[in-house]
């Protein structure tokens, strides 16, 4: 009883094993290629519970989504004779499982297939336009002549091209470096000339505030002297009509003013005639002078 048992369990698990080993199954994001010894046998396209012959045959499956190849950066000279180089990148799906396992085996080989491709269309494309379309993104043109000159290759290889396109298109490292100094030359020219010019705008200002200035000052001298001119020939007419009102006392304000002058507090000496013009009021009654 026991022995049978135990031939039974052998049996269960032999045939479990033989069952998974048989059986495989493809998801919806997936195709499968069954091989036997290497060699093709079937193609699986639908997801779905499938049967293979155990130890015998392998499955090998492939992505049904788009994939992506990022190309190696080339160097492509221009029309304008200027070198760029391009990094661009593929997208990708395999459309045919059996032909690009007998061409490529795998994505790796693949990469090593169509990256050359890739590299030639480049260049038969963006060696006809001039660096400023390729810098500056005006290459619709150029990139469907790619997207087509990619897409025989492909199919030989079993896939089929979605898209191509340009990650960066630039100078070598070199000539980039000569371009950003001559760019910095530039804008520093353009910043010495801005400075030039409001230093001149700035002078051109100072000499006219100057200008007004000296115009104002000359102008208020101007009128000030005509006021100064009026008040002194205002107050000379006052003085003349004061004067001629009376002339012996004008006469006496007039030496008063003399003695003032002339009698100052630092103990000046002077020596004078008694009857000197200068003292014709001092022996005399108040406001008349002396007779000669």
């Amino acid at each position: 009883m026991n022995r049978s048992l135990v031939i039974l369990a052998v049996v269960v698990v032999a045939a479990g094993i033989l069952l998974k080993s048989s059986l495989f199954t493809v998801y919806q994001s997936q195709q499968a290629l069954v091989v036997q010894f290497g060699d093709p046998r079937e193609v699986i396209t639908e997801p779905g519970l499938n049967v293979k012959i155990p130890f015998i045959q392998d499955v090998v499956y492939f992505d049904k989504r788009i994939l992506g190849l990022d190309a190696q950066p080339e160097e492509i000279l221009t029309t304008d004779q200027r070198r760029l180089v391009v990094d661009s990148f593929v997208r990708y799906r395999i459309v045919n499982p059996l032909l690009f396992y007998q061409t490529v085996r795998n994505e790796f080989g693949l990469r090593g297939r169509l990256a050359p491709s890739v590299a030639n269309a480049l260049r038969g494309a963006f060696g006809k336009l001039d660096a400023v379309t390729i810098i500056s993104g005006d290459r619709p043109r150029a990139m469907e002549q790619v997207y087509n000159s990619l897409q025989d290759d492909a199919k030989r290889l079993g896939v089929e091209v979605v898209d191509v396109r340009i990650k960066r298109a630039d100078f070598p490292d070199t000539i980039s470096q000569a371009i950003f100094r001559r760019m910095q030359t530039e804008r520093q020219r353009e910043a010495n000339e801005q400075r030039a010019t409001g230093a001149e705008l700035a002078e051109k200002i100072r000499a006219e505030a100057e200008r007004q200035r000296t115009v104002l000052l000359a102008e208020a001298r101007k009128q000030a002297d005509i006021l100064r001119g009026e008040g002194d020939a205002q107050r000379t007419k006052i003085f003349a009509d004061a004067a001629g009102k009376d002339p012996e006392f004008y006469t006496f304000y007039r030496s008063l003013q003399a003695y003032s002058k002339a009698l100052q507090h630092n103990d000046t000496t002077m020596v004078l005639s008694p009857d000197s013009e200068f003292f014709k009021y001092f022996d005399t009654p108040p406001g008349t002078a002396r007779q000669k």
